[in-house]
C-alpha cells in the first residue's frame, strides 16, 4: 500500500522556499486554504482568518520554548555543543550533543553548570545529570540559568545562528509553560489583533504540549508503520477537556494540538506522555479543522496532514505551494484544512 512507503511522502522543494524568518507584519503570511467538502483552494492571508473560518471551537498549544542550545567545553578541553530535550525527572535530563562523548565523561558549561553523561541512548539521545556548583537541579531551575546563557534552539534547516529578533520571532504571544525545544510553529503566525478577533468569534482553549527535538527525528524505516514515534509531555486542562468532549467542530491549531486532542480522545488521559502518530492508516477521530504550516518531506508531520487529506491530496496541495512560492517550515507560511 502506498500510503505506507516512506518515500511516498517525499516532495521537491527549492532551497529558496526555506523560510529563515518570518513575514512582518504576521498577518500578511500567506495561508492556503482547502475545502474538503468542495474540493477547493482558495489563496489567503492569515489575516483573514476569522472572517473566513466556519463555525467551530479552536483548540492552541500554550507551550514555552526554552533557550535549549549552550555551548561548553569536555574535561579534555574539546569543544561540546549541547541540545536539552526533556527533564527525565531526579535533575537527568534528555539531550542530543553535537560531539563524541561517553558515559562517565563531565561537561562544562557557563554559569557553573556541569553535566555528567549517564547513558548513550539508541536514538542518539543522551542522558545527563546536571548539577549547578555541585547541587542538583530541578527543571525550572535549569531553564531560568539557560534563559541567560542558552540560545534559542532554531531548527536544523535554518542554517544560521539564532540573533536576538529570534527570542520574539520563535515564540507564540500566548506561550506560557516553558518546556518547549522546538516551537508550535502554526501559533507563531498570531499577533494580538489577530488574537482577540478570534476570540470574539470562537471559543477556545489551551493544551500543553512540550514540542521536543524528536519533532525534527528522520523517519527511517521503509514501511511508516515499523516507525517508533517520539513522546512529548503533555498536559490538558479543563477548559480544553470541556471543548474536546462538547459536540463543537473544532480547530486544531498546530501538529502538536492535534496530537495531544487525539491522544487524550484515544486513551483518556489528560496529561503524561503523547506519542501518538497519526498518518492516513490512523486518521483523526475528533479533530475537524486543522491549521499548520508546511513540513518536511518524509516526515512524521506530513504524514499526520495526510492523515485529514489522503496522501495524494497532500501531495498535489504542497505542489500547489511550491508552484504559487509559499515559504515553508517553522517561519513559513500555513495551510488551513476545513
Amino acid at each position: 500500500m502506498r500510503e505506507t512507503q516512506l518515500n511516498s511522502y517525499d516532495y521537491f522543494l527549492p532551497e529558496g522556499l526555506i523560510a529563515t524568518k518570518p513575514v512582518e507584519p504576521k498577518g500578511q503570511a500567506k495561508l492556503l486554504v482547502y475545502d474538503r467538502k468542495k474540493d477547493s483552494i482558495e489563496h489567503l492571508h492569515f489575516s483573514d482568518l476569522a472572517q473566513i473560518l466556519p463555525e467551530c471551537a479552536i483548540i492552541f498549544n500554550d507551550t514555552k520554548v526554552i533557550k535549549a542550545r549552550i555551548y561548553g567545553q569536555k574535561d579534555s578541553g574539546g569543544k561540546i555543543e549541547l541540545l536539552l530535550n526533556q527533564p527525565l525527572g531526579s535533575s537527568n535530563f534528555s539531550c542530543f550533543i553535537k560531539g563524541s562523548v561517553k558515559a562517565g565523561q563531565n561537561l562544562e558549561f557557563p554559569s557553573a553548570l556541569k553535566a555528567q553523561v549517564l547513558e548513550l541512548k539508541d536514538d542518539g539521545s543522551r542522558v545527563v545529570k546536571i548539577t549547578q556548583n555541585e547541587r542538583e537541579l530541578e527543571a525550572h531551575e535549569l531553564f531560568a540559568i539557560l534563559d541567560s546563557i542558552g540560545h534559542v534552539p532554531l531548527p536544523p534547516y535554518i542554517k544560521r545562528a539564532d540573533n536576538k529578533d529570534d527570542e520574539s520571532w520563535y515564540q507564540s504571544i500566548f506561550a506560557k509553560n516553558m518546556g518547549a525545544v522546538a516551537a508550535p510553529t502554526a501559533s507563531l503566525h498570531f499577533d494580538k489583533n489577530m488574537l482577540q478577533e478570534l476570540k470574539q468569534k470562537h471559543e477556545h482553549a489551551f493544551i500543553t504540549l512540550h514540542v521536543g527535538a524528536g519533532t525534527f527525528r528522520a523517519v527511517e524505516s521503509e514501511n511508516i508503520l515499523e516507525h517508533k514515534m517520539h513522546s512529548e509531555y503533555f498536559e490538558i486542562s479543563k477548559p480544553a477537556k470541556a471543548i474536546i468532549n462538547s459536540t463543537q467542530k473544532l480547530l486544531a491549531v498546530g501538529t502538536t494540538s492535534t496530537r495531544t486532542v487525539e491522544y487524550f480522545v484515544r486513551s483518556g488521559a489528560s496529561s503524561g506522555e503523547c506519542d501518538l502518530f497519526l498518518h492516513p492508516l490512523n486518521p483523526p477521530k475528533r479533530v475537524d479543522f486543522l491549521l499548520t504550516n508546511f513540513h518536511l518531506p518524509k516526515s512524521t508531520l506530513i504524514m499526520l496532514v495526510a492523515s485529514f487529506l489522503g496522501l495524494e491530496k497532500t501531495l498535489e496541495l504542497y505542489k500547489k505551494a511550491v508552484e504559487m512560492k509559499y515559504r515553508f517550515y517553522s517561519y513559513g507560511d500555513g495551510m488551513l484544512i476545513i
